[in-house]
């Protein structure tokens, strides 16, 4: 039982903590840590949740959620000789379920993701075109204002002639500059999980807003990057003219630089940089980050 009450408070822990964390101020100083921190609460959330649940089943063998998942099963193939408890059968039961719903989303959204950006390409194959102007980036002709990234092992960053036309050759530098750090840095990868835990408690509240708050971080640390090769007025700019123009929604498996993630949030930002977090103030986040994602398999091995 102690197992069981650690893992959820564990898991309770992480939950109020996530809150908190949408309502931080800091992490917009230091987007790549308070991503990083995300990630790390997002799975100790679902391994101490669904452990809990497991270690309070598998309380009577004495060997911790791992070792007494093996031991259950073989006590399955040879018939259980006692009859087991209805509630902690049941709480088996839900605690496997929601690990392989927890385990199957983001496969099944990588899937669909895949699915999308295949299909994206090869419209792309058929429209789009190179523009010796802009080398290394595939143009489609339309008038409304297009710019996005297209991840993955063949990726491609995308602009639409509007694009070229409403933006000036710096702020379509800075564009440029932004859409590259998103296919670098493989910023569609640390959104997929979110995206799948949201269509896996589609109702709760703080889903949506840890889900906002990654999105939002992503595209500030992919306009810090941008920001390294050109000057970040120019980005913010550009920003403000795809908010101002009618510009396109980003397909479906893209990354895009006008994401409507809170436009002006990331305008101010640039526009008025704070200064970073103190190295060991970041140092100190990193660290209990990886301690805390190492805590919950942790409790999973330990008997109890």
């Amino acid at each position: 039982m102690i197992a069981a009450a650690v893992l959820a408070a564990l898991a309770a822990t992480c939950a109020v903590a996530a809150w908190r964390l949408t309502l931080a101020r800091w992490t917009s100083r230091a987007p790549r840590t308070a991503i990083l921190l995300w990630q790390a609460l997002g799975l100790t959330w679902g391994l101490a949740f669904t452990g809990a649940l497991l270690a309070y089943a598998l309380q009577p063998y004495r060997q911790g959620v791992i070792f007494g998942l093996a031991t259950f099963a073989a006590a399955l193939d040879h018939g259980l000789r006692e009859p087991y408890d209805v509630i902690r059968l049941g709480a088996l039961v839900t605690g496997l379920s929601l690990l392989l719903v927890l385990m199957a989303l983001p496969l099944a959204a990588g899937a669909q993701t895949l699915r999308a950006r295949h299909r994206h390409r090869a419209l792309l194959a058929l429209i789009a075109r190179d523009e010796p102007a802009v080398p290394g980036v595939r143009v489609v002709d339309f008038p409304a204002a297009a710019a996005y990234c297209v991840p993955g092992l063949r990726s491609q960053v995308v602009i639409s002639d509007g694009t070229i036309s409403l933006l000036s050759p710096g702020e379509l530098e800075a564009v440029l500059a932004h859409e590259s750090a998103h296919v670098r840095e493989r910023h569609d990868l640390v959104l997929l999980p979110f995206a799948a835990l949201r269509r896996a408690l589609p109702w709760s509240k703080l889903v949506r807003d840890a889900q906002s708050s990654v999105e939002l971080l992503v595209e500030m640390a992919a306009d810090d990057r941008a920001r390294r090769q050109c000057c970040p007025r120019r980005l913010a700019t550009a920003l403000l003219r795809f908010g101002s123009a009618a510009a396109l929604p980003t397909p479906q498996g893209a990354l895009g630089a006008s994401a409507a993630a809170n436009v002006m949030a990331r305008v101010d930002r640039l526009v008025r940089p704070e200064g970073a977090i103190p190295a060991g103030h970041r140092f100190l986040i990193l660290t209990g980050s990886v301690l805390l994602a190492a805590s919950a398999p942790l409790l999973w091995l330990i008997p109890h």
